[in-house]
């Protein structure tokens, strides 16, 4: 039987805030922080991403402090890595184009393995504010999302 299916949760979780480190991907998944134990998006096509990770997988992610560039997924060679095809706007593609939409906060987590430490570092929450599809580095198109802090300007 498989577990129930949960909505989205859009925002902080529970008493998780910026800087807590958590273990491993599966110690992210089991607090409901990040459900997917393996892939770096969570959320759902229809109502957009609510977590990523950041962990340096794909050649044109560009991960600063205050912007975040975070490839798509999809194209990959899955033993070498490389792109090797097109992205296209499918799956987890779709979800960040979601958030793009509809302007839902994103919680951000970091991949450290450093003297800081290692497991997961919560970043804090962004949201998408542009989506390109332009040639990557390996010369196949790939979508770049744009993330920045996330400010709740509603009263």
């Amino acid at each position: 039987m498989s577990p129930p299916h949960r909505l989205p949760v859009f925002g902080h979780i529970s008493y998780y805030r910026p800087g807590d480190v958590l273990e491993n991907r599966l110690a992210l998944s089991r607090a409901g922080l990040h459900r997917p134990p393996r892939t770096g998006v969570s959320g759902s096509e229809a109502e957009g991403a609510e977590s990523i990770i950041l962990a340096d997988q794909y050649e044109d992610d560009d991960f600063q402090e205050a912007v975040i560039i975070y490839s798509g997924s999809g194209g990959r060679n899955p033993r070498t890595g490389r792109q090797t095809t097109h992205q296209e706007m499918t799956g987890r593609n779709l979800m960040l184009h979601r958030s793009l939409e509809t302007g839902r906060p994103v919680r951000v987590f970091r991949k450290i393995d450093d003297e800081t430490g290692r497991g997961y570092r919560y970043e804090g929450l962004y949201h998408v504010v542009d989506a390109v599809y332009e040639p990557g580095k390996s010369g196949f198109r790939v979508w770049k999302f744009r993330l920045e802090p996330y400010v709740n300007l509603a009263p």
